[in-house]
């Protein structure tokens, strides 16, 4: 399927059934598909996509957003999706070990071959250890340290509460937007700016 024409591509990579899809849908939809039945295991096959504009300051950005198969058999077509992602939002299940555990897979793939992407860590599922502390299995400060390692930044969010998910996006296309602000002589630092006093320096050497 065509992503179309977008300002800014972004992959969601990450375990099946830990909350890629349902995070699409409360971005683009603002809407939760398990306010019936939470969390429903509905696993994405191959890749879905999507897209939304957004402003900051003053300026639109079309985000357009790949929603990859967490299964393991697909993930030589997940790399088809993730190649030239300017971002990629790795989601795990904050009540499941095991999709932490995967989302470094998913990093070490990121830092292979693609270097220039940045990473989101996006811990999913906030609203139920809220609701049953007992039921973290991955401790904030652990995903903080990774995020460090990996230059990446790190949210907890919740699709069906929508915590923190518009955040993530509006920090994706804001670092789209600084990086195409023209540098300018001031925010070049291989320029040196020369002082009243230097520039007197010079001149008196050149008069005597």
């Amino acid at each position: 399927m065509s992503g179309g024409k977008v300002d800014v591509k972004v992959v969601l990579l990450g375990k099946a059934y830990a909350g890629k899809t349902s995070l699409v849908e409360r971005y683009i939809h603002n809407r939760f598909n398990g306010d019936t039945v939470p969390y429903q295991n509905v696993m994405t096959i191959g890749a879905a996509f999507a897209a939304k504009t957004i402003n900051v300051n003053g300026e639109n950005v079309i985000i357009g957003i790949w929603d990859t198969a967490g299964s393991e058999r697909y993930e030589a077509m997940s790399r088809i999706y993730y190649r030239g992602a300017k971002a990629a939002i790795i989601c795990y299940d904050l009540t499941d070990r095991s999709s932490f555990d995967r989302a470094r897979f998913w990093i070490g793939e990121l830092q292979k071959h693609e270097e220039a992407c940045q990473i989101h860590l996006c811990g999913t599922k906030y609203d139920l250890i809220a609701e049953s502390p007992e039921m973290r299995s991955i401790n904030i400060g652990e995903t903080k340290a990774l995020g460090q390692d990996v230059r990446g930044r790190v949210y907890e969010t919740s699709s069906k509460t929508g915590k923190d998910i518009d955040k993530i996006f509006v920090m994706i296309a804001s670092d789209y937007v600084a990086a195409r602000k023209p540098t300018t002589k001031d925010d070049d630092p291989s320029t040196v700016q020369l002082s009243k006093s230097t520039k007197k320096k010079r001149l008196c050497s050149s008069c005597s």
